[in-house]
């Protein structure tokens, strides 16, 4: 384990970009060209073992998936799809936290973060994402931009679509920010544990405190490499976390299913126009953690939920704004 800092310090030799200079690189390299278009099956297993990762055996009101997969045609809900279309690259090309490197900025900039994004449904019933379907996934860049932290490091924050069609067109549109950051080049200790606070109140309140075999459950039904989500060595040792850090997908997932529950008891064709969210901070495996959900206003428009992920130490860690 001691050997895991000593092996991630290792210098590179080649030139070390701004974040001007790697922004601008990639924009070129991508342009307006798609990145990848890749068309799948919409299994029921894939779907059937997500429901059980969320401890959720069913997935709407009448479709138990605890000891059967549910049948074709049933409705995917909303940000289940970040369960398929998993990235298909070999160990040896991924980053050294374990990361996807599709993008792969120029040195030093290789320290991937997912910081929130959009996500956009055709509430159509008929262009619903449905097991059995086969789904075409296109992904391109939208903007690649530099920004100066108050530390004074610099950061590239990356702006991806997705856009996923079925026979019917499309059928929800998931726009991601992708943060990189500078590698370390020296290793990270973990700040002090602060003290614990009472949670904050609301409207609608749930409670969570995800364990080691659901983060490790999660990362591989994405198959996500990235080191961050269940090596604790890599966590202590070299990123300066004080424990494996839960998924931002399945914290959005989460936002997503409980809002479902709430707002449309479950309802089969539930899904909402979009949500906009962002991660604020690190939320940790074995630590309870609080959702709020509220309805702030109802209009021509529709119903506007504000969510709230809060650790046990006063912060944020996922804010979200739904659209009914």
């Amino acid at each position: 384990m001691s050997q895991i800092p000593r092996r991630f310090l290792l210098t590179t030799a080649l030139k070390r970009a701004s974040a001007a200079e790697v922004c601008a690189e990639i924009l070129e390299r991508f342009g307006n060209k798609p990145i990848a278009t890749r068309k799948q099956l919409f299994d029921a297993n894939q779907l059937q073992l997500l429901s059980i990762t969320l401890n959720r055996p069913r997935l709407h009101k009448q479709t138990l998936v605890l000891e059967e997969p549910p049948p074709d045609g049933t409705p995917v809900p909303p940000g289940y799809h970040l369960v398929y279309f998993t990235p298909t690259i070999l160990e040896r090309d991924l980053g050294l936290d374990g990361t996807d490197r599709t993008v792969s900025p120029l040195a030093p900039f290789s320290r991937r973060m997912w910081a929130g994004g959009e996500i956009q449904w055709n509430q159509d019933p008929k262009q619903l994402l449905r097991v059995g379907q086969t789904v075409q996934e296109s992904t391109k860049i939208l903007s690649a931009s530099p920004k100066q932290l108050r530390t004074g490091d610099e950061i590239c924050i990356v702006g991806v679509e997705k856009t996923f069609s079925n026979d019917h067109g499309i059928a929800l549109v998931d726009r991601r920010n992708w943060v990189f950051q500078k590698e370390i080049t020296v290793a990270m200790a973990p700040p002090p544990r602060s003290q614990e606070l009472p949670f904050p109140g609301g409207e609608h309140v749930k409670d969570f405190r995800q364990s080691e075999v659901t983060l490790f459950r999660f990362s591989a039904l994405t198959f996500n490499g990235h080191k961050i989500h269940y090596s604790k060595p890599w966590c202590q040792k070299v990123e300066g976390h004080r424990e494996c850090v839960v998924h931002g997908p399945l914290n959005l997932i989460n936002m997503l299913d409980f809002w479902r529950d709430m707002a449309k008891e479950m309802a089969e064709d539930a899904v909402p126009k979009s949500v906009e969210y962002r991660a604020m901070n690190p939320l940790y495996v074995g630590e309870q953690y609080r959702l709020i959900l509220e309805r702030l206003a109802r209009d021509e428009v529709g119903s506007r939920w504000k969510a709230e992920m809060w650790d046990s130490f006063g912060k944020i860690g996922m804010k979200g704004a739904i659209l009914e």
